[in-house]
């Protein structure tokens, strides 16, 4: 299993020549498996989603998407990218939360704060409540966690013989026996890490991570790597760059990850 990082970023996009190495755009990661270049499964549709169609090579996209919540970098990519909007993409689109999912995702996406609602789609989408399952061939887990603003879930993605854990948006200081169990032991980690620790109060606030609380976390859990995304919107190559010089692996718009690997 490999990830394909098309935006690390947290918050809002962070445009810029200061911002270019690690990237600007917001969350969302393709799973790409081991015999294939192509994805069928994506998480999260922030801004980045619209990197999908280079991954794509011109074809639509056949697959699902799984959106840990519904905080606008989280989903805002969703209609601005061109292989999920055609009449020969197919879609699962799996949404965290107890109503209709596609009632939720027509809170954001309709007049007036967009022109089409999740019905001016082109494709055959099918909108999905996240659960526990397999999902386009991998085992898929989803639990409730500690963040801000309404339901959001990590997601653990097991194939390939490895696992993934992905929480971009977590509070390890709430916690969870839900949150520890869904990382225990994962091959990768890909946790929020948008925070400094002095900035320990911001990150409360907003149900965020500070850098400290994600290495703690990744410890208690027994994963075998942490890689930290959702960095802070102004956070520069030169901020992040003396971030990753304590030791950290920070996430990178434009890598791709190989899971397992030393």
């Amino acid at each position: 299993m490999r990830l394909a990082l098309l935006g690390v970023r947290g918050s809002t996009p962070a445009p810029g020549p200061e911002f270019v190495r690690y990237g600007g755009h917001t969350s969302c990661v393709a799973v790409l498996p081991d015999d294939s270049d192509v994805p069928r499964l994506v998480l999260d549709a922030g801004t980045g989603l619209r990197g999908l169609g280079r991954l794509l090579g011109g074809e639509p996209f056949r697959g699902s998407i799984m959106l840990t919540h519904l905080h606008w970098d989280h989903l805002q990519g969703l209609p601005f990218c061109p292989p999920v909007d055609r009449p020969d993409a197919r879609v699962d689109l799996h949404l965290p939360g107890d109503e209709d999912p596609r009632s939720l995702l027509a809170r954001m996406m309709s007049p007036p704060h967009f022109p089409i609602d999740p019905g001016g789609l082109h494709g055959d989408w099918r909108f999905r409540t996240s659960a526990d399952g397999v999902v386009e061939g991998y085992t898929v887990r989803v639990a409730e966690i500690a963040h801000k603003g309404g339901v959001t879930h990590g997601i653990r993605v097991e194939g390939d013989g490895v696992c993934v854990a992905y929480l971009p948006d977590h509070c390890p200081q709430i916690e969870s026996a839900a949150a520890e169990k869904l990382a225990s032991g994962a091959d990768l980690l890909l946790h929020d890490g948008q925070f400094l620790p002095a900035e320990q109060e911001t990150a409360d606030a907003y149900g965020h991570a500070t850098i400290g609380d994600a290495v703690a976390f990744a410890r208690r859990c027994g994963a075998r790597r942490l890689v930290l995304t959702h960095h802070a919107p102004g956070r520069t190559d030169h901020a992040l760059d003396a971030v990753a010089a304590t030791g950290v692996e920070l996430a990178r718009q434009g890598d791709v990850l190989s899971v397992g690997a030393p």
